[in-house]
Parts: C-alpha cells; sequence; structure tokens
C-alpha cells in the first residue's frame, strides 16, 4: 500500500473511512426528519461559528462600553453575562440571536417549532458552559441542543 494513500485516509477521518467501507450515513438531519438542503435544513458549522462570533462581538462592545467602561479585565465577565441574557431571552422569544438572524439561522424545537423560553434558558446555560457545544453527534448537534431537544436550522 502507497503511504500516501493510508495517510490520506488518516486524515480524512473515521466517517469517510466507513463510507469508503460502504457504509450509508445519509445526510445531517436525516434522522430529525429535516431536509438536506434549503430552508429548514441543518445548519453549517461555518454559519453557526460566524452567528457566535458575531454575537459575542456584540456582547462585548455592551459590556465594554455600558457596563466597565472601558475596565477591560472585568469585560469578559460581564460580556458573559450579557451573552446568557441577551441568548436566553432572544432565542426564547424570537427563535434567534441578532448574529443568527443576520446569517439566516433559527432555533427550532424538535416536537414543536418553537422554543419556549424554560428549553431556550436551557440550552443558553449549557452553551456557556462551552463544553457541551463541543460535544457533536452525527447530525451537527451539539450535546447542548440535544439536551434542549433543539436543532439550529437554515432560515
Amino acid at each position: 500500500m502507497d503511504n500516501r494513500e493510508v495517510m490520506g485516509s488518516w486524515l480524512s477521518g473515521p466517517r469517510a473511512a466507513m463510507e469508503e467501507a460502504g457504509a450509508d450515513f445519509g445526510y445531517r438531519g436525516e434522522q430529525l426528519g429535516l431536509p438536506e438542503t434549503g430552508p429548514n435544513s441543518i445548519a453549517r458549522p461555518g454559519r453557526r461559528l460566524g452567528a457566535l462570533a458575531v454575537d459575542w462581538g456584540l456582547c462585548v462592545l455592551i459590556a465594554y462600553g455600558l457596563i466597565t467602561h472601558g475596565n477591560s479585565p472585568a469585560t469578559s465577565n460581564w460580556a458573559l453575562l450579557v451573552f446568557f441574557a441577551m441568548s436566553a431571552l432572544t432565542v426564547g422569544t424570537l427563535g434567534s440571536t441578532p448574529g443568527k438572524r443576520l446569517l439566516g439561522l433559527r432555533v427550532v424545537a424538535l416536537e414543536t417549532g418553537t422554543v419556549n423560553p424554560l428549553r431556550a434558558l436551557l440550552r443558553t446555560f449549557l452553551l456557556c458552559l462551552a463544553v457541551p457545544a463541543l460535544v457533536w453527534d452525527r447530525d451537527g448537534r451539539g450535546l447542548h441542543d440535544r439536551l434542549a431537544k433543539t436543532v439550529e436550522v437554515r432560515i
């Protein structure tokens, strides 16, 4: 076997190796009954991270300008609190944060299609812990979404 072929299979990851062996994983969101592309399909990680960056930047600006008045050591702590409040309120009422809306994303509950405030509160709390958001399933949902029974989809 050529070393380049071995290295390529290692770099592509276990999913690609299993697909080459004949396993059919389907597309992200198929198990949830969501379409493969277009509106209501699973949001891709790049858009999700972009929306998170926009929301975090907005929260840092709010914390820096309105709460800490330029005291930079305390800004990040206040920014997390502002992020928690903003995310819980906007996802619980509108279904998306300003960053998600800007990038064409929304959060929906799997059963009802709308996120109630308690579910949004749980999702936001787990998101602020950071670790649950880094553990993904095969559909691309973070642990915070799985526990809150929500999914982030494209508008």
